[in-house]
């Protein structure tokens, strides 16, 4: 070897070495100041909230646009699918048609939602109001009737004993002069106070409107650059990574934005049903104030395996104190609904959308409502689900790679597998043996003395 090609090895080695230590106090650095900065929040803990606070109020309007534009993607694409049919014998050039069909796109979506927001506004959003109004202001005229009918159905007396409506009444009444009256007393003494809270209503309405405002327009401008920005992320990706792993982060991306999008759609459009065909029970059977029960239940639909209890547990007293028998039959209809959702219309919908069995569904919803709340009780369920895919596909790897099964199935029953031909061994369920029972010999008979 000639002296340059010796230099030029010594360089290489150094280099290699300066790089190796250089990428080890790098990850230190980098792990010491994680640590002192958890350690921060913990101790500045009621500060940090406050700052997540301000954080989280600034990117309400964004977060916002972003769902929006999630949400009406497939608006979008259907309307940019039509727009360029219809603009391809009149448009020659690819870049002009694909730019028009795009911004044709943009302009149904947001038609399609400004269309969503006059329904609920015209229609359902007053008759809601005026139900639950009329609720408000007969309310006592519900309870009157609700203890005579309690009284006259024997139901009171084998609760209350006899004279059930007279003890409810006592116990009503009881409880309006000490509990309720002093507080409304309390509440209309400070009217300082109460025109504060007004205020803060005024001021939260006027900001929610400002960040809807801000949401749409963020909508807009995602959906307009929304290929380029998942271009962008793509090549992120890429430059990042080896391409064996880039190719399984956009596998798993794909994959979760199926699991998302599947189960946020189906269940919009099965809630939209459930809650048309509530609304035209409501009116078969004559149950009071239709549309504000069939709005409940259409919108507790949405959270899974627990939505319908929801829905239940808020409308069927709210019925039943404007008329008992109706409250009986509405909990009876909502059963009904419920199992024809179950079996019939959410399969069809959903599919095997999220790919989970029922325990984990339950397991999904009732912790990660814990966590989060409606929120949680609502995304719980795909989040979960894509979850549960990262981790069977990282089995189904690892176990690949020892040369293992890969089906579930394959291991029940499974006692050992061999260490050298991964051969596995199952346990053998040997027949119970049959007791067959001894025929009991005959006595031969007597022969009779010649």
């Amino acid at each position: 070897m000639s002296e340059k090609q010796n230099t030029q090895e010594v360089g290489r080695k150094k280099k290699i070495i300066f790089g190796t230590y250089t990428k080890i106090a790098i990850t230190a650095f980098i792990t010491v100041a994680a640590c002192i900065l958890f350690f921060f929040a913990i101790l500045r803990r009621e500060e940090m909230a406050a700052i997540w606070g301000n954080i989280k109020s600034a990117a309400e309007p964004v977060v916002f646009g972003l769902v929006l534009a999630y949400l009406l993607a497939p608006v979008k694409k259907f309307s940019e699918k039509y727009s360029r049919k219809l603009l391809e014998k009149k448009i020659k050039k690819e870049e002009k048609l694909r730019k028009w069909s795009k911004t044709l796109g943009i302009i149904g979506s947001l038609i399609f939602l400004l269309v969503i927001i006059a329904i609920l506004l015209a229609i359902i959003i007053p008759a809601v109001t005026s139900s639950i109004v009329g609720l408000m202001e007969n309310f006592s005229g519900y309870i009157r009737s609700f203890m005579n009918w309690v009284d006259n159905s024997k139901i009171g007396a084998l609760i209350l004993g006899e004279n059930s409506g007279e003890v409810a009444s006592e116990q009503l009444i009881t409880w309006l002069k000490g509990n309720l009256w002093p507080k409304v007393q309390e509440y209309l003494a400070n009217f300082q106070d109460y025109f504060f809270h007004i205020t803060n209503s005024v001021v939260s309405v006027l900001t929610t409107l400002i960040n809807f405002i801000i949401g749409i327009i963020v909508m807009l401008y995602t959906m307009s650059v929304q290929d380029k920005l998942i271009a962008q992320a793509k090549k992120i990706v890429y430059s990042c990574f080896e391409v064996k792993r880039a190719n399984v982060i956009i596998k798993t991306a794909r994959k979760s934005n199926e699991i998302f999008g599947g189960f946020i759609y189906g269940k919009i459009i099965d809630s939209a049903i459930i809650g048309v065909l509530c609304y035209i029970g409501c009116l078969i059977l004559k149950i009071p104030s239709p549309l504000l029960v069939s709005v409940i239940v259409g919108v507790t639909n949405v959270v899974p395996f627990f939505g319908p209890l929801f829905g239940a547990i808020v409308t069927v007293p709210l019925a039943m104190i404007q008329s008992p028998i109706h409250g009986l039959y509405l909990a009876i209809f909502i059963l009904l609904l419920q199992q024809l959702d179950g079996n019939l219309i959410g399969p069809m919908i959903l599919g095997d959308t999220v790919g989970l069995s029922g325990f984990w569904i339950m397991f999904a919803i009732l912790v990660c409502g814990g966590l989060f709340g409606f929120y949680g009780m609502l995304l719980g369920v795909p989040t979960v689900a894509v979850l549960y895919y990262i981790a069977q596909e990282i089995l189904k790897a690892r176990a690949s790679r020892k040369k293992l099964p890969n089906k579930t199935e394959d291991y029940m029953g499974l006692v050992s597998i061999d260490e050298e031909t991964f051969v596995p061994e199952y346990k053998v369920e040997v027949p119970k043996k049959k007791r067959v029972k001894k025929k009991e010999k005959k006595q031969p008979e007597e022969t009779e003395n010649q």
